[in-house]
């Protein structure tokens, strides 16, 4: 068992600064814009919850990420949202048994990995699309670098709909970026300069 609200408080402050003239901006990952990326953060906090829980409701199918969706109210949601989906996996419950996530059925344990994978991931998204420094608990990064190794051993090509081919990084590496690796990142992604 795992606790996920170092991750989600990093991401829940990363979107309290986004500003609006930033939404248009491209990020990591591939035809997704800030806006659409922060959709998707709304997305999977209610269906990472509702997997904690056993929602198997819930846990169906998960929304396109689209920009034209994004809630006016985002910047006041989502840091509640972030903060409900740490306490719905801090119940042991949530670690065991099957449960349904974006209409998957899964181990409770290996939902807790992908929603870590989603909340750090997507954290250093966020971060590197919109200019702010990003900081990881190690423990959790460690934790999750062990679990895509053993995801990429499984699907050396990645995992679509999950993690891309992984990009090839120095064994030396900083351990995000090797986690960020893992899942198909490339680390040194920026985005171009705006004219």
């Amino acid at each position: 068992m795992l606790d996920l609200g170092p991750a989600t408080r990093t991401l829940a402050e990363l979107v309290a600064t986004v500003r609006d003239d930033q939404l248009a901006d491209p990020t990591p990952c591939p035809d997704m814009s800030v806006a659409a990326l922060l959709h998707h953060v709304e997305g999977l906090c209610l269906g990472f919850t509702a997997a904690a829980r056993k929602d198997l409701v819930g846990g169906s199918a998960a929304p396109q990420p689209d920009a034209a969706q994004l809630r006016p109210g985002w910047r006041q949601e989502l840091p509640g949202l972030l903060a409900t989906l740490a306490e719905a996996w801090r119940l042991e419950d949530a670690w065991s048994g099957p449960t349904r996530v974006g209409g998957i059925d899964l181990p409770g344990d290996a939902a807790g990995f992908f929603a870590l994978d989603e909340l750090l991931v997507h954290g250093w998204d966020l971060s590197v699309a919109t200019g702010q420094p990003f900081q990881w608990d190690d423990g959790l990064a460690e934790a999750l670098h062990g679990f895509l190794l053993a995801s990429v051993a499984q699907a050396p090509n990645g995992t679509p709909g999950l993690f891309g081919p992984p990009v090839p990084v120095p064994d030396d590496a900083l351990l995000m970026d090797r986690v960020l690796g893992l899942t198909g990142r490339d680390p040194m992604w920026r985005p171009t300069a705006r004219v």
